[in-house]
């Protein structure tokens, strides 16, 4: 099953991608994303540096105005499931 890192505010969606048998990660520190297929982040302090250092080649799925079942069905588009 596909690796997801969710930022630890989100924890509705973490349940919810757990629900479903995802291996989820907490990211709390910016190593925490490597090796994650897929990382869900709030968007809501996206970027303040305005730097662009990649950690991990999976994709990124901003959850700002998003239900956790919104954010689910993206995840499982991505994974082909």
């Amino acid at each position: 099953m596909a690796r997801v890192g969710v930022e630890q505010s989100l924890t509705n969606i973490s349940e919810a991608l757990r629900e479903k048998g995802y291996d989820v990660v907490d990211l709390k520190q910016e190593n925490d994303a490597q090796g994650c297929d897929c990382c869900i982040i709030s968007g809501i302090d996206s970027n303040i540096m305005g730097m662009q250092d990649t950690v991990t080649q999976g994709s990124v799925i901003e959850a700002n105005g998003l239900s956790a079942d919104e954010v689910c069905r993206q995840v499982e588009q991505r994974f082909g499931k």
